[in-house]
């Protein structure tokens, strides 16, 4: 503490303040009054560019201490030019020196009266306009910021609360809230300091000018005029001295209370927002009308309208130029540090190319590839219900140069080879068997139908003879489709569902308040949307399914239970994806003893769900394939009916086994579907042609 306060620095404030007392006390010569004086104006000039140059008022802090301390300095002055003008005001206009005498005479002419006008109206804009408009918005800012001291503390704890501020940044904000507010407080009685020093200027005029007459006559024998021309000039000289620099002042509290925080200060501030061509075309105009006035001065109103004019042109050609672009010196290289993103990757889908196929994502030749994945990217959104992550296509040496293939999270789950210069001519069955293509006989990698690389110009050849031809970034498109069609669950995760409900609480926030954050976690909401999107489930319409789910949260907050409860309050969304409410929905359905052998065997001790033994499932899904295929390719879809307890295991075994088609319990087929028993497996076939149409009643029998 000693050491602080013996530095020099320390003991320049409490040296100053001593100055000042000195200057009030003791008698100075004129010529150190001229150099305090020429220091005043230098003080109050310091000031009103620091507070123009400051980005926000806390910048300048320290201003209500400043603003004391020049006060102090100019009252100081003022008791110590009064001295000497009252007691060697009777040799002349240097006897209080030559910055008196300078403002006291060129300044105002010689001429008293002058001076005096002039100093009353510096008081006029001192104190009526420039002192009171301050010291009326440090008034108002001062309020309103106490005011929100209080939102201000409870916002920062509760970035504290959320994890968004650390608890050094935190104390911080807390730091800088509190320092404003001490700081619009002290400027509210800061502007009652200019006010005072203006009216102390007025009264040592006044004081000046009867004692000055008064004793230049009682003692120094002057007669009333020379009493006048000596003591009032040196008078008025010493109250514009004073008063320059208190204007000084008054403006540069001005200034920071009407700050308004930016970036830049408030030269740049104010130049950038009047550099805006629109300005000054009205103003050009408006100038060169008045000044075509007969009566008017066009002398100076037409080269200002001029002036006003170039203005104009001149930003307008600013703003049309574009913008120089600043190379960034990039940071220097350290060779020991591994960054997150050098040994991971944060993109869930990938595909990779080998260098053969990197000119199809080339900006230069129109980027095919990437408008055709982004065109995939945007249906599997609108297929899913769901925004789908953005996909990351990058090059990869360890391919060979025509292969590509598709990650999912790392793992491959496509890989083909490409010709990029060719077309592939897909044979999807209405091919002429004796066509006369040549080329490169494949597989196309999305359907596995057979094809044929050919060159582009036999792709006219190609069409007429029953081919479908694709090329090549159709040919990847397709592919990434079809393999991500496929797992639409792998592609929904916690952030996919928590946008979802957002979306939804804008317009139902009491339905969203009854899933979400209780009685389901984010989690076990993201479990749920999987199960449904893989028993082909859409979510794109999320608002009845989180009404069937708020219903079903009422009765079991068990997974499997409010899959099945949701199947069922949505069974008619499932049928509707492969059929019509008018037309019949053809259905297969097992044999009483089979259903009932199913679901009384063995079970999964872990789940509790049946367990169809290795022959019975393979003998199952063998007659359901044969179903389809005699069907042929053109028919609808069939629904496979079950008990509710038997659905979950058929449902897996059919995904792979026969894929199209679907599997329902009978609680989640709609009581009004019209239906069409076209088999039933372990038992007899009925007649397509039945006229009676079947009941659920008939089926479950």
């Amino acid at each position: 503490m000693l050491k602080r306060f013996g530095s020099p620095a320390a003991m320049a404030l409490p040296g100053g303040i001593l100055t000042l007392i000195v200057l009030m006390v003791v008698p100075i010569p004129a010529v150190l009054l001229d150099v305090f004086f020429v220091l005043n104006i230098a003080l109050s000039v310091a000031i009103l560019m620091a507070a123009m140059n400051a980005e926000k008022p806390l910048d300048f802090s320290s201003f209500p201490s400043v603003l004391l301390f020049a006060t102090l300095l100019r009252l100081a002055l003022n008791v110590a030019s009064t001295r000497i003008v009252l007691v060697n005001g009777h040799e002349g206009g240097a006897a209080a020196g030559h910055v008196i005498e300078a403002f006291g005479a060129f300044l105002i002419g010689g001429n008293f009266a002058v001076g005096l006008f002039v100093f009353l109206i510096l008081m006029i804009i001192n104190m009526v306009v420039v002192t009171k408009g301050a010291g009326r918005v440090s008034e108002v800012s001062a309020r309103f910021t106490l005011d929100a001291l209080p939102g201000k503390q409870m916002a920062i704890d509760a970035d504290l609360a959320a994890g968004l501020l650390t608890a050094d940044e935190a104390k911080a904000r807390r730091r800088e809230v509190a320092t404003e507010a001490d700081f619009y407080g002290s400027m509210d009685g800061s502007s009652k300091f200019v006010k005072g020093d203006a009216i102390a200027a007025l009264l040592i005029l006044g004081v000046n000018i009867i004692a000055g007459f008064c004793l230049g006559m009682l003692s120094h024998g002057l007669t009333a005029a020379q009493a006048a021309e000596f003591y009032i000039t040196l008078a008025i000289g010493d109250a514009l001295v004073a008063q320059v620099p208190s204007l000084l002042l008054s403006i540069a509290a001005a200034t920071i209370v009407t700050r308004v925080s930016d970036s830049r200060d408030l030269t740049g501030q104010i130049g950038g927002q009047f550099s805006n061509p629109a300005i000054w075309l009205p103003v050009a105009i408006i100038l060169g009308a008045i000044g075509m006035i007969p009566a008017m001065p066009q002398t100076v109103f037409l080269p200002a309208a001029g002036l006003a004019g170039w203005l104009w042109w001149s930003l307008k050609q600013r703003a049309a130029r574009p913008a120089p672009v600043m190379a960034e010196e990039a940071p220097p290289v350290d060779p020991g540090r591994i960054t997150l993103d050098e040994v991971s990757d944060h993109t869930l889908v990938t595909v990779e190319m080998g260098y053969g196929l990197v000119h199809l994502v080339d900006e230069r030749r129109g980027s095919p590839l990437v408008a055709r994945i982004t065109g995939v990217r945007k249906q599997l959104s609108q297929a899913f219900g769901f925004i789908v992550p953005q996909f990351r296509v990058r090059d990869s040496l360890e391919l060979p140069p025509n292969t590509y293939r598709v990650l999912l999270g790392g793992v491959p789950i496509a890989i083909a080879d490409m010709r990029p210069d060719k077309v592939l001519a897909i044979d999807a069955g209405e091919a002429s068997a004796d066509h006369s293509l040549r080329g490169e006989v494949t597989v196309d990698p999305s359907f596995g139908c057979p094809a044929i690389w050919i060159d582009p110009g036999q792709r006219d050849l190609a069409i007429a003879e029953g081919f479908l031809t694709v090329d090549a970034s159709t040919v990847i498109a397709t592919h990434l489709n079809q393999v991500l069609g496929d797992r639409p669950s792998a592609l929904l995760g916690p952030d996919e569902v928590k946008t979802i409900l957002e979306g939804v609480k804008e317009r139902a926030a009491g339905l969203v308040e009854t899933i979400y954050p209780q009685p389901l976690s984010l989690g076990a909401l993201t479990r749920l949307f999987h199960a449904l999107l893989d028993d082909g489930i859409s979510i794109a319409h999320p608002l009845p399914i989180l009404s069937a789910l708020s219903q079903a949260l009422q009765q079991t907050t068990d997974h499997d239970r409010l899959v099945d409860l949701l199947r069922a309050d949505l069974g008619g969304m499932i049928v509707g994806r492969i059929c019509g409410p008018q037309e019949r929905l053809p259905v297969v359905t097992l044999e009483a003893g089979l259903e009932q052998m199913i679901v009384s065997g063995m079970h999964d001790p872990a789940t509790g769900q049946p367990v169809i033994e290795p022959d019975l499932a393979r003998g199952i899904g063998e007659r359901v394939s044969q179903i389809i295929a005699q069907r042929g390719p053109g028919a609808p879809p069939i629904a496979l009916i079950v008990q509710p307890r038997a659905r979950r295991p058929l449902a897996s075994l059919l995904r792979l086994r026969a894929p199209n088609c679907l599997v329902l319990s009978i609680a989640e087929l709609p009581p009004s579907q019209p239906i069409e028993v076209i088999s039933v497996i372990g038992g007899e076939t009925p007649p397509s042609t039945h006229e009676e149409q079947p009941t659920l009643e008939g089926i479950a029998a």
